[in-house]
Protein backbone atom coordinates (compact mmCIF):
# COMPACT_ATOMS: atom_id res chain seq x y z
CA UNK A 1 0.00 0.00 0.00
CA UNK A 2 2.65 2.58 0.67
CA UNK A 3 3.29 5.65 2.52
CA UNK A 4 -0.04 7.97 2.57
CA UNK A 5 2.10 11.38 3.14
CA UNK A 6 2.29 11.70 -0.22
CA UNK A 7 6.36 11.25 -0.29
CA UNK A 8 5.45 7.78 -2.50
CA UNK A 9 7.85 6.25 0.08
CA UNK A 10 7.43 3.07 0.74
CA UNK A 11 6.23 2.00 4.37
CA UNK A 12 9.15 0.50 6.50
CA UNK A 13 7.55 -3.10 5.74
CA UNK A 14 8.16 -2.66 1.98
CA UNK A 15 11.77 -1.42 2.62
CA UNK A 16 12.85 -4.19 5.15
CA UNK A 17 11.33 -6.69 2.16
CA UNK A 18 13.21 -5.02 -0.55
CA UNK A 19 16.47 -4.65 1.54
CA UNK A 20 15.92 -8.52 2.31
CA UNK A 21 15.16 -9.53 -1.29
CA UNK A 22 18.00 -7.32 -2.53
CA UNK A 23 20.50 -8.46 0.42
CA UNK A 24 20.19 -11.99 1.87
CA UNK A 25 21.80 -12.19 5.49
CA UNK A 26 20.16 -9.10 6.65
CA UNK A 27 19.23 -9.03 10.22
CA UNK A 28 16.12 -7.72 9.83
CA UNK A 29 15.69 -6.43 13.41
CA UNK A 30 19.07 -3.92 12.81
CA UNK A 31 17.88 -2.62 9.69
CA UNK A 32 14.27 -1.90 11.19
CA UNK A 33 15.82 -0.51 14.10
CA UNK A 34 18.09 1.97 11.99
CA UNK A 35 15.14 2.23 9.10
CA UNK A 36 12.79 3.62 11.67
CA UNK A 37 15.63 5.99 13.93
CA UNK A 38 16.78 7.26 10.17
CA UNK A 39 13.11 8.48 9.20
CA UNK A 40 11.76 9.41 12.65
CA UNK A 41 15.08 11.49 12.63
CA UNK A 42 14.06 13.60 8.99
CA UNK A 43 10.52 13.33 9.67
CA UNK A 44 11.28 15.33 12.84
CA UNK A 45 13.52 17.80 11.61
CA UNK A 46 10.45 18.47 8.92
CA UNK A 47 8.53 18.88 11.83
CA UNK A 48 10.60 21.39 13.68
CA UNK A 49 11.35 23.46 10.49
CA UNK A 50 7.68 23.91 10.53
CA UNK A 51 7.36 25.06 14.00
CA UNK A 52 10.47 27.66 13.37
CA UNK A 53 9.01 28.77 10.06
CA UNK A 54 5.91 29.33 11.82
CA UNK A 55 7.94 31.43 14.54
CA UNK A 56 9.49 33.61 11.44
CA UNK A 57 13.15 31.41 11.49
CA UNK A 58 14.81 28.79 9.92
CA UNK A 59 16.12 25.86 11.43
CA UNK A 60 19.45 26.95 10.71
CA UNK A 61 19.17 29.84 12.69
CA UNK A 62 17.34 27.92 15.44
CA UNK A 63 20.73 25.85 15.32
CA UNK A 64 23.38 28.97 16.06
CA UNK A 65 20.23 30.38 18.85
CA UNK A 66 20.88 26.82 20.68
CA UNK A 67 24.53 26.91 20.39
CA UNK A 68 24.44 30.12 22.20
CA UNK A 69 21.55 29.71 25.09
CA UNK A 70 23.65 26.31 25.53
CA UNK A 71 27.00 27.89 26.24
CA UNK A 72 25.72 29.69 29.49
CA UNK A 73 25.10 33.75 29.88
CA UNK A 74 25.75 36.25 28.30
CA UNK A 75 25.15 34.16 25.65
CA UNK A 76 28.15 34.46 23.10
CA UNK A 77 30.79 32.80 21.26
CA UNK A 78 33.09 33.53 18.45
CA UNK A 79 32.07 32.57 15.00
CA UNK A 80 34.97 30.42 14.52
CA UNK A 81 33.72 28.53 17.79
CA UNK A 82 29.91 28.40 16.64
CA UNK A 83 30.99 27.13 13.13
CA UNK A 84 33.21 24.03 14.64
CA UNK A 85 30.13 23.21 16.87
CA UNK A 86 27.52 23.35 14.05
CA UNK A 87 30.00 21.61 11.06
CA UNK A 88 30.16 25.06 9.01
CA UNK A 89 32.64 26.53 7.39
CA UNK A 90 33.69 30.05 8.09
CA UNK A 91 32.37 31.16 5.25
CA UNK A 92 28.84 29.25 5.79
CA UNK A 93 28.81 30.16 9.71
CA UNK A 94 29.69 34.18 8.42
CA UNK A 95 26.42 34.42 5.91
CA UNK A 96 24.15 33.02 8.50
CA UNK A 97 25.61 35.75 11.08
CA UNK A 98 25.05 37.95 8.96
CA UNK A 99 21.29 37.31 8.35
CA UNK A 100 20.89 36.77 12.00
CA UNK A 101 21.98 40.61 12.62
CA UNK A 102 20.00 41.78 10.18
CA UNK A 103 17.00 39.94 11.82
CA UNK A 104 17.88 41.41 15.23
CA UNK A 105 18.37 37.78 16.70
CA UNK A 106 21.99 38.16 17.30
CA UNK A 107 24.66 41.18 17.57
CA UNK A 108 28.25 40.83 16.27
CA UNK A 109 30.85 42.81 18.31
CA UNK A 110 34.63 43.48 19.09
CA UNK A 111 35.83 41.10 21.73
CA UNK A 112 36.72 44.16 23.99
CA UNK A 113 40.08 41.83 25.18
CA UNK A 114 40.73 41.15 21.61
CA UNK A 115 39.83 43.98 19.33
CA UNK A 116 40.95 41.42 16.27
CA UNK A 117 38.53 38.75 17.56
CA UNK A 118 34.70 39.22 17.10
CA UNK A 119 31.80 37.83 18.95
CA UNK A 120 28.72 36.86 18.09
CA UNK A 121 25.93 37.03 21.20
CA UNK A 122 21.94 36.27 21.14
CA UNK A 123 19.77 39.27 21.55
CA UNK A 124 17.03 39.68 23.80
CA UNK A 125 14.91 39.00 20.73
CA UNK A 126 16.52 35.98 20.15
CA UNK A 127 16.58 34.65 23.35
CA UNK A 128 13.06 35.46 23.23
CA UNK A 129 12.77 33.62 20.00
CA UNK A 130 14.78 30.18 21.43
CA UNK A 131 12.08 30.23 24.25
CA UNK A 132 9.34 30.34 21.43
CA UNK A 133 10.64 27.18 19.73
CA UNK A 134 11.55 25.93 22.91
CA UNK A 135 8.23 25.87 24.15
CA UNK A 136 6.43 24.53 21.07
CA UNK A 137 8.75 21.56 20.58
CA UNK A 138 7.77 20.67 23.86
CA UNK A 139 4.52 19.95 22.85
CA UNK A 140 5.25 18.20 20.09
CA UNK A 141 7.82 16.08 21.98
CA UNK A 142 5.12 15.29 24.54
CA UNK A 143 2.46 14.62 21.72
CA UNK A 144 5.50 12.22 20.22
CA UNK A 145 5.77 10.41 23.49
CA UNK A 146 2.70 10.19 24.63
CA UNK A 147 2.16 6.25 23.95
CA UNK A 148 5.56 5.94 26.42
CA UNK A 149 4.72 4.96 30.02
CA UNK A 150 7.50 6.77 32.01
CA UNK A 151 9.84 3.28 31.98
CA UNK A 152 9.37 3.29 28.81
CA UNK A 153 10.79 6.74 28.22
CA UNK A 154 13.76 6.39 30.73
CA UNK A 155 14.40 2.98 29.09
CA UNK A 156 14.39 4.30 25.39
CA UNK A 157 16.61 7.41 26.68
CA UNK A 158 19.28 5.14 28.19
CA UNK A 159 19.01 3.21 24.89
CA UNK A 160 19.68 5.90 22.53
CA UNK A 161 21.94 7.53 24.25
CA UNK A 162 24.26 4.05 24.15
CA UNK A 163 23.99 4.06 20.67
CA UNK A 164 24.98 7.60 20.46
CA UNK A 165 27.62 6.65 22.62
CA UNK A 166 29.13 4.58 20.46
CA UNK A 167 28.84 6.18 16.85
CA UNK A 168 30.17 9.30 18.87
CA UNK A 169 33.19 7.17 20.39
CA UNK A 170 33.37 5.90 16.63
CA UNK A 171 33.19 8.81 14.46
CA UNK A 172 34.22 11.62 16.86
CA UNK A 173 34.65 13.78 14.00
CA UNK A 174 30.78 12.90 12.86
CA UNK A 175 29.09 16.02 15.02
CA UNK A 176 28.76 18.63 12.39
CA UNK A 177 27.53 18.59 8.73
CA UNK A 178 29.80 17.45 5.95
CA UNK A 179 31.70 20.43 4.46
CA UNK A 180 29.84 19.20 0.96
CA UNK A 181 26.84 19.62 2.11
CA UNK A 182 26.99 23.24 3.05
Amino acid sequence: MGDTSGLNEPTLEEQIAAYQREFQGLDLQVEKIVSALSRLNRRMNVAYGRQTAELGITNADWEVLKALVLSGAPYRMGPSDLAKRLGLTPAAMTHRIDRMVAEGLVNRERDETNRVRVIVEATSAGREKWLEVMRMATVFEEDLLQDLSPDERITLGEVLTRLLRRVEDAQPDAGGRLTDLD
